[in-house]
This record gives structure tokens, C-alpha cells and sequence, in this order.
């Protein structure tokens, strides 16, 4: 395969997981917001800010603290910020339009018709309703991508770059959520805009879809520390970090001629294998940050070992701001 058709469809993949997750992300926190109360103390803290931190944006105002309107305007419908849902599908529909030969003519419709939607849903996306519409018609349509791409196309490599792509967005993603919310060590809760309280996990778990998951999951209470476990490390939860990277590995053994070569399937080899060895002995919240820190760090350099291995070292122009 050619190194620019894979580089689209890699970017493709992690484009689309892009928009969902950021309006997963406005979903959860904006739930959050609307429903938090603080007569005990023990409301939903993540700010408006800690979402701005979490896409690595910035408020566009010269205000102390971003609003709920700006922060949801900024990552939904604002065409000139890089990180929003709206840039994000557009580049997607650009980049399934230079491989529309590779693609199946139904994954097209379903691109397509995803971006042509997205002014209609995004209709007083700030407004009184908030903006339930618009992200229920994000998830839907790529849920409508994904399930039309594992229908129609072929398991060879144009699809592993497709499906990897999307999974090594959906591991940067929720590490990113994780790496703002976790407090640091010696760090107040409250001033990192992340509290310890129940209400503060189910946000969290509300920003990544995974709330059912968890209760069947797990018998404990959804705490920082159990919350962040099942994100990090739970294997059979298809958007936690463990279960994404694996994803992210068999899709390039598939793609890759010589995997025992390959730079990225080693790295993410060794990373998954220390993922599993952390998994049975990490149990402290710092300890899971420190854990978030080192994964984060692997897969940037992952990113770049897949660039140089299959791209021709190509750097793409819309990757994320480090939060």
C-alpha cells in the first residue's frame, strides 16, 4: 500500500474517534454540570477550563474562567479551533475523499452525510437545551462510520490502518481525560478541578460512554481510584487504554510484512506488557497518574515510529496540542 493512502486512513480513523470523543466529552461534563449540587460539598468539580485543558484549547476570552457556552461553542461547532467536532469531521470527510477507491461507497455516504448534518444538528447547540442534539447526532453517525466500515471492507491493510488510527485516538483520548482529572500527588482535589466524590467518577465515566460498562465491571463504588483502574487497564472495556493500544498492535501485525522488524509493534508490545504487570500492582491514585504520565509519553513516540515506519516520516499537521 501506498504511504500516502495509508497515512489518510489512519488519519481517517483517528479523526472520526476525534469528534466522538470530544462530544462525549462536552456530553459527560455538561450532564455533570447541569446536575451537580453542593449543599454537603460534594458536587461535580471538573470545570469548563479542565475540558479546555483536556483538548489542549484555550478560552477565547480574557476571562479567569471559561464558561460553559464558550467551552461547548469551542470544541463543537468553532471552525478555526483544530480540536472541535466540526473541524475534525470535516477533515475526515477531506481525507475519505482522496481514498474513496479504497473505502467502501457506503463508508463515503456515511462520511458525507455526516458533515453535510453537522450544521443542521449543531443549531443552538449553546442554547437553553444545551447541546444533547448535536452530540447525539455525533455519536450516532460515527457509530454509523464504524459499523458500516467493519461490514463492508475487506480485513486487509487498508482497514488495519483505518482501525488503528481510530483506536489510537480513543487510547490518547481518555488518557488525556485521565491526566487533567487525576489530582497530583500533594495536590488539592479542589484545586485541580477534580473531586474525589462519586459524582466527579461518574463524569468521568459519562465522558467516555462507559457507565454500564463499569457497574457490570465492578462491584465498587465509582471512586477516582476504581474509576481510573477500569479506564486504564480493563481489558474486555473496548475504549479503556489497555484494550485500545492492543487494538492499535494487532492492527499493524496485520498491516505490517515484517512485525518482528517493526518499531511501533515492539513499542507497543513492551508497553502493553508493562500496562499488564502495572495493572496487578498499581492501586494508589498517584501511582495511576504516574501510570497515565509514562503511557502518555510511550505513545507519543509510538506516533512517531508509526510515521517514520509507514508515512515516509510525514508529520501530521493536525495533531493534538500536548495538554
Amino acid at each position: 500500500m501506498l504511504a500516502r493512502i495509508a497515512h489518510e486512513l489512519f488519519w481517517l480513523g483517528r479523526n472520526v474517534s476525534r469528534a466522538e470523543h470530544t462530544a462525549r466529552l462536552i456530553d459527560g461534563v455538561f450532564q455533570a454540570d447541569v446536575q451537580a449540587y453542593h449543599e454537603d460539598g460534594s458536587g461535580v468539580t471538573l470545570s469548563w477550563d479542565a475540558v479546555l485543558a483536556i483538548m489542549g484549547s484555550t478560552g477565547t476570552t480574557a476571562h479567569n474562567r471559561a464558561s460553559r457556552d464558550e467551552t461547548v461553542a469551542l470544541l463543537s461547532t468553532d471552525e478555526t479551533n483544530v480540536n472541535s467536532v466540526v473541524s475534525s469531521v470535516e477533515r475526515a470527510r477531506e481525507g475519505a475523499r482522496t481514498v474513496r477507491d479504497v473505502i467502501s461507497a457506503e463508508m463515503w455516504e456515511a462520511i458525507n452525510g455526516f458533515q453535510l448534518g453537522l450544521g443542521e444538528a449543531a443549531v443552538g447547540v449553546t442554547g437553553y437545551a444545551g447541546p444533547y442534539s448535536f452530540v447525539s447526532y455525533v455519536k450516532s453517525r460515527a457509530a454509523l462510520f464504524w459499523g458500516v466500515a467493519s461490514r463492508t471492507m475487506l480485513r486487509d491493510e487498508a482497514y488495519a490502518f483505518l482501525d488503528a488510527g481510530g483506536r489510537f485516538e480513543g487510547a490518547d483520548m481518555v488518557l488525556r481525560m485521565l491526566r487533567v482529572a487525576l489530582p497530583s500527588p500533594g495536590e488539592s482535589s479542589e484545586d485541580h478541578g477534580f473531586s474525589l466524590h462519586d459524582g466527579q467518577a461518574l463524569a468521568l465515566l459519562h465522558a467516555v460512554g462507559g457507565l454500564q460498562a463499569y457497574r457490570r465491571a465492578s462491584a465498587s463504588a465509582p471512586s477516582a481510584a476504581a474509576v481510573a483502574s477500569f479506564l486504564l487497564f480493563t481489558q474486555s472495556y473496548p475504549d479503556s487504554v489497555t484494550a485500545s493500544i492492543a487494538a492499535v498492535r494487532d492492527a499493524l501485525l496485520l498491516a505490517d510484512h515484517s512485525p518482528r522488524m517493526s518499531d511501533p509493534v515492539l513499542r507497543l508490545s513492551r508497553l502493553l506488557a508493562d500496562l499488564g504487570f502495572r495493572g496487578r500492582s498499581t492501586a494508589a491514585d498517584s501511582g495511576l497518574l504516574d501510570v497515565c504520565e509514562i503511557v502518555g509519553s510511550e505513545l507519543i513516540l509510538v506516533d512517531t515510529d508509526i510515521s517514520d515506519r509507514y508515512f515516509g516520516g510525514v508529520a501530521p499537521a493536525e495533531r493534538m496540542m500536548t495538554a
